[in-house]
């Protein structure tokens, strides 16, 4: 099926194919006639589906058909939960627009960097612009912009951007925006927080699920491999080393920025290229370092869940869990930082006697029954945790405020 089947036009369609889109992916074929016809949307597809692409070109193809002289005004507002994110999506639109025969300006705002130039930026206006919440109320306090003219809002990650610290932010935004305009849900995951939102936001939703099939699943190999937490160093090393000709580069997901750094510096000092990635980097220096890896100037990246979402490395063959993640919607997000694009990938988490249970309480919110590897050498000697009986909270053994609740009252 080609793009202009779709309703979108050749200039737009050959841009697709430019990145890499030859033909629609699944997303796309359902999503792009329903934006461009003004419907509401609410799409949920995996990690790596082409989600950018499916509102990114109707959303160009709209704005380009209505195009208007300079100063111009925000018709389009997509917000998303990171940096890293906003960075990205920019960077597809003015791909994708580049073909357009009147350039549209695209802006690409957040936080963790100066204000001033992006502010210098926004002189003239935008037709689109990218933004965290965050940056863009910061922007809207010093009248650098306005929303009144925004006709399109798209939410993508939107399951992120409802996290602890964006729900408030987010609310303030809409608010400012007017009533009648077109609203697009986009993520991974729809947890209740986002369906409630969808609930309020949306008029009479197209729903778009794209289920992972034998024909549009990443390619990703998932393997746990049991170890004593205080070998998963040396078994990390130990496995970098053996597949050094296989594993051209490596994203290694960590629980706090003190692993992040630590076990960058212990496979450094080992011979192995290898850096950290997290939040208490500066804006210049997280770019530095993807923008670097992405080059194959660093054979390891050791981030925080900071990399688990937004961002677009091709053809990442491995992603490592020394840490377990947080939440099973978490681990979705990890290790759908490999196998993009229909590239095949592999995904290995470490597993110790005391990250047992939450790993399989991870397996069974997704629908998986992996087997636990032993490599020789590193045979664990530490015996698993019992599982409680109450089945134990998905963020660790602790016992969580709810876990604490229900024991008061059953004391009580």
């Amino acid at each position: 099926m080609p793009f202009t089947s779709l309703g979108l036009s050749p200039d737009l369609a050959r841009a697709a194919a430019e990145l890499g889109f030859s033909t629609p992916t699944p997303v796309q074929a359902q999503a792009i006639p329903v934006i461009l016809r003004g419907a509401d949307l609410l799409a949920c597809a995996q990690t790596g589906s082409g989600k950018t692409g499916a509102f990114g070109l109707p959303l160009l193809q709209k704005l380009q058909q209505g195009a208007q002289h300079t100063p111009r005004r925000v018709r389009a507002l997509v917000l998303v939960p990171t940096r890293e994110l906003a960075a990205q999506v920019g960077e597809v639109l003015r791909s994708l627009g580049s073909a357009l025969p009147q350039r549209l300006k695209i802006a690409v705002v957040f936080g963790g960097v100066s204000i001033n130039p992006q502010m210098m930026s926004l002189r003239g206006g935008a037709d689109i612009v990218v933004a965290t919440p965050g940056r863009l109320l910061d922007l809207l306090e010093q009248n650098a912009l306005k929303l009144s003219a925004v006709d399109t809002l798209v939410l993508d990650e939107a399951d992120r951007l409802l996290d602890l610290g964006f729900s408030e932010e987010l609310n303030r935004v809409l608010a400012l925006l007017p009533a009648g305009r077109q609203n697009l849900f986009f993520s991974a995951t729809f947890p209740p927080e986002v369906q409630a939102l969808a609930g309020t936001l949306l008029r009479d939703p197209v729903r778009v699920e794209v289920e992972a099939t034998a024909a549009n699943e990443p390619a990703i190999v998932q393997r746990v491999i049991a170890v004593d937490a205080i070998k998963r160093t040396e078994l990390l090393r130990h496995l970098l080393k053996q597949h050094e000709s296989d594993w051209s580069r490596v994203l290694v997901f960590v629980a706090t920025k003190y692993a992040a750094e630590h076990v960058a510096w212990k496979l450094h000092k080992n011979g192995i290229f290898a850096t950290p990635f997290h939040g208490d980097l500066s804006q210049g220096a997280r770019t530095k370092v993807l923008a670097e890896f992405k080059n194959g100037q660093w054979d390891v990246v050791v981030t925080t869940d900071l990399a688990a979402r937004g961002i677009d490395i091709a053809q990442l063959p491995v992603v490592i869990n020394y840490d377990l993640p947080r939440s099973a919607v978490d681990y979705v997000h990890r290790i759908g930082r490999t196998g993009r694009a229909g590239e095949p990938g592999l995904a290995v988490s470490f597993v110790s006697a005391g990250s047992e249970a939450h790993m399989r309480l991870i397996e069974k919110r997704q629908g998986l029954s992996l087997p636990r590897e032993v490599i020789e050498g590193f045979e664990p000697a530490e015996a698993a945790v019992p599982e409680s009986p109450g089945g134990g909270g998905v963020k660790g053994k602790r016992p969580s405020k709810k876990d604490k609740l229900r024991a008061a009252a059953k004391s009580s």
